[in-house]
C-alpha cells in the first residue's frame, strides 16, 4: 500500500500529456474484419484462427510494433484436440430396473479429458456435492472416501453463505471453486472415472444452449497441461433429477445435504456403461504478441501488457431453422462482441501507441484458447515473453460497448490491487463515474485471461464497459444492451454497421489511459490482499 501514493504520483502529468486518442475508424474497420463470415468464428484448430493470426501479426507489423518473441509476433501454443464422436459412442445409466440413455445435444453433453480414441465404461455413480476442497474454508466434499474409478455427479456453483458464515466462499462473489473448471481439475486429482455437471440457468450463469455450443464442437486442452478425467460432461437438470431418482434418491434432498459442512459422497444404485470414441489430434496455435518500447531507460526494462482473446467458436453445424428466427442459419459463430470487439480495441490502441511512448514497455497481446479455458493467457503465464518479474500489469478487455457511450465506466474487481486505485483515478481525470460494483454471481473474475495473470502474482483486471448510458432514452439503451445476453455464444453475435461504437471506443480510450499511467508511473501496482 505505500507504493500507491507514488503510483497516483505520475497522474499529474498524464493529465498534463493525455495519450493519443484512440480512433474510432481504425477500430470499427477492424471490427467488421474480424466479425466477418471470412474468418469463419476464428475457431481454435480451424482455417479462421489460421487467417486471424495472419491478419493480427500483419496489422501489429504495419502500424511499427516490435515482434514480442525475437523476430516473431507468434507465440506457439500446442493445444490437444477432442472431439466426441456421437455415432460410435453412447452412454447409458443402469440401476433401478431401468436403463436411461440421455440424448446427446439436448440432455447431455461429454467428451474425454484424456488422449485416447476409444475408452469403455463401466462405473458407479456418486453423488459428490459441490465437489469442492478448500481447506482454507474448512470444506471438504470428498471427506477422504475413495473415488478412483468412480463417476461423480456435481452440481455448479458452490455452497450459499449463511447468516453465521456470509463470507464463505467469498460471499455472494463466486469463488474459483464455483466454476466447472475448478470441478474438472479435481475430479482428475480425485482419480474419478468421470464427472457429469447437473446444470441449470441460475448456477451456470448460462443457458444450456451455450453449453451445448461448447460441446458440440471440438474442443481443447493443453497438451502440456495436466490430463481431465477420461469422461467430463454435462447433463440437464431435468434428466439429473430423473437419474437420481432411478438411484433411489431425490436430488431436491440431496442438495440440501450438499449446502452442509459434513456432507460426505453419496452413492447412488445407478451405474455408467458406454463406450466413447474420440478423435484425438495435436494442434499448434497461437498468441500474437507486439511491443511498443518504452522511452525511459530505466523503465523501458519493464512492460504494461493488453491483452484480448482473439478466438470464439468457428464454425460448426448450422443451427435449425427456427432456434434463431431471422437470422441466416449459417453455422458460423462470428463473436463479433465476444471477442473481435476486444481485439478491433487493441489494435486501434497499439496505433495510438505507437506515436508517443510511455517510460514501461506496452505490449499488445493476443491470446487463443480463450473460449476453451483460458488456454492461451495460460500458456503465456507458464512461459511469458516477457519476464513476469518485470511485468507490471495486464489490462485485459473482452467483449466491450457496442451500444453507446456512457457517463461510466465498469472496473470490476477493482480492491483486489493498487491498480484500481489507479483505475479509480484515472476514471475520475477523464469525467468519468465508475460503476458501482454487483455480486459476481457467474465467476466474471476467473472467466476472463486477466485471471491467467493475477494467478502468476501480475495485478490484472478486465475493463467493463459503463451502465449509465447516455442518449434520448437510456432505458431502450440497457435494454440493447441485455439483449445481448440472447446472442452470447449464439450465431447471431453478427456485427451491425450500424452500431454506435463511441461506447466502445471510450472503453478502449480508458483502458489505453490506464495503461499509459502505468507505463508512466514510478512504481508499479501492487495486490492489496492475498488472491
Amino acid at each position: 500500500m505505500r507504493a500507491l501514493p507514488t503510483l497516483l504520483a505520475a497522474l499529474p502529468l498524464f493529465a498534463q500529456a493525455a495519450p493519443p486518442p484512440v480512433q474510432e475508424g481504425p477500430l470499427r474497420a477492424h471490427l467488421a474484419f474480424l466479425a466477418d463470415d471470412l474468418l469463419e468464428g476464428r475457431g481454435t484448430g480451424q482455417r479462421g484462427a489460421e487467417l486471424t493470426v495472419r491478419y493480427l501479426e500483419t496489422q501489429l507489423q504495419a502500424l511499427g510494433l516490435k515482434p514480442a518473441r525475437g523476430a516473431s509476433y507468434r507465440q506457439p501454443v500446442a493445444l490437444l484436440g477432442l472431439r466426441t464422436l456421437t455415432g460410435r459412442s453412447t452412454v447409458s445409466f443402469l440401476g433401478g430396473g431401468a436403463c436411461a440413455t440421455p440424448a446427446f445435444g439436448s440432455e447431455i453433453v461429454y467428451g474425454s479429458g484424456v488422449a485416447k480414441a476409444d475408452q469403455a465404461f463401466d462405473a458407479p455413480v456418486v453423488f459428490a456435492g459441490f465437489g469442492i476442497h478448500s481447506p482454507a474454508d474448512h470444506w471438504d466434499d470428498f471427506k477422504g472416501v475413495d473415488l478412483k474409478g468412480k463417476l461423480l455427479l456435481v452440481l455448479v456453483n458452490e455452497p450459499a453463505p449463511t447468516a453465521a458464515e456470509p463470507n464463505l466462499f467469498e460471499g455472494p462473489d463466486l469463488s474459483y471453486f464455483g466454476r466447472w473448471t475448478y470441478k474438472f481439475e479435481e475430479a482428475a486429482r480425485q482419480g474419478a472415472a468421470g464427472i457429469l455437471l447437473v446444470h441449470t440457468t441460475a448456477s451456470a450463469s448460462y443457458g444450456w444452449p451455450v453449453v451445448r455450443n461448447g460441446w458440440d464442437a471440438e474442443r481443447f486442452q493443453l497438451a502440456r497441461g495436466p490430463e481431465g478425467t477420461p469422461l467430463q460432461g454435462w447433463v440437464t437438470e431435468a434428466v439429473a433429477r430423473a437419474l437420481v431418482k432411478q438411484g433411489g434418491q431425490d436430488l431436491d434432498a440431496l442438495r440440501a445435504q450438499a449446502q452442509q459442512r459434513d456432507f460426505r459422497p453419496i452413492p447412488l444404485d445407478l451405474r455408467l456403461k458406454g463406450t466413447l470414441a474420440s478423435a484425438v489430434r495435436t494442434v499448434e496455435q497461437f498468441n500474437v504478441a507486439g511491443v511498443v518500447p518504452g522511452s525511459d531507460p530505466a523503465l523501458k526494462e519493464e512492460v504494461v501488457i493488453y491483452s484480448a482473446h482473439w478466438d470464439h467458436l468457428g464454425k460448426g453445424a448450422a443451427p435449425a431453422p427456427d432456434t434463431h428466427p431471422g437470422q441466416e442459419a449459417d453455422g458460423i459463430y462470428n463473436g463479433a462482441v465476444d471477442n473481435a470487439s476486444g481485439c478491433a480495441a487493441l489494435l486501434a490502441m497499439a496505433q495510438a501507441a505507437i506515436q508517443a511512448p510511455a517510460g514501461r514497455s506496452q505490449m499488445f497481446l493476443f491470446v487463443c484458447g480463450e473460449e476453451q479455458g483460458l488456454l492461451g493467457s495460460k500458456a503465456y503465464a507458464a512461459a511469458p515473453l516477457w519476464p513476469l518479474a518485470r511485468t507490471a500489469a495486464d489490462l485485459n478487455l473482452d467483449s466491450l460497448n457496442f451500444v453507446a457511450p456512457t457517463r461510466d465506466i465498469g472496473l470490476p474487481f477493482a480492491n483486489r490491487s493498487t491498480l484500481g486505485d489507479l483505475g479509480l483515478a484515472v476514471a475520475k481525470a477523464s469525467g468519468l463515474a465508475v460503476a458501482p460494483p454487483r455480486p459476481d454471481l457467474g465467476g466474471g473474475y476467473f472467466r476472463s485471461d486477466h485471471y491467467s495473470f493475477v494467478q502468476a502474482g501480475v495485478p490484472a483486471l478486465s475493463v467493463g464497459g459503463g451502465r449509465d448510458f447516455l442518449g434520448q432514452d437510456p432505458a431502450a439503451l440497457r435494454a440493447k444492451a441485455a439483449a445481448y445476453g440472447q446472442r452470447y455464444h449464439q450465431v447471431t453475435d453478427e456485427y451491425d454497421p450500424a452500431w454506435d461504437l463511441r461506447g466502445m471506443v471510450q472503453q478502449a480510450q480508458f483502458t489505453f489511459d490506464l495503461g499509459q499511467a502505468v507505463a508512466s508511473a514510478p512504481t508499479r501496482p501492487a495486490f492489496k490482499a492475498a488472491r
